[in-house]
């Protein structure tokens, strides 16, 4: 028989740190060159024009623009950057119009 109390531990007293994944900047929004988009684990979201994707999937833009999301696959999507120029055009457009 034991003389002393055996003390248990405690199987689920750990935790991972938060990652703060997800879209940080989402359709229509205007960004800077260097302005992180979207972190993820993977390619659930895969870089189109003017987007850059870093070793861990960051995906950030590489020019200054309005970002926007296309339909690339069923469950998948390409974000882009439209530049300020293109931007500039297209609201022009529709004035005149």
């Amino acid at each position: 028989m034991a003389h002393k109390k055996g003390v248990g531990s405690s199987r689920n007293g750990r935790d991972s740190n938060p990652k703060f994944r997800g879209i940080k900047k989402y359709g229509g929004e205007f960004v800077t060159a260097g302005n992180i988009i979207a972190r993820q684990c993977g390619t659930k979201w895969h870089p189109g024009s003017n987007v850059g994707m870093g070793t861990d999937y960051t995906i950030y833009s590489l020019v200054d623009g309005v970002v926007q999301f296309q339909h690339h696959n069923k469950k998948k999507y390409k974000i882009s950057v439209l530049p300020v120029e293109f931007v500039e055009m297209i609201v022009e457009e529709v004035v005149e119009a």
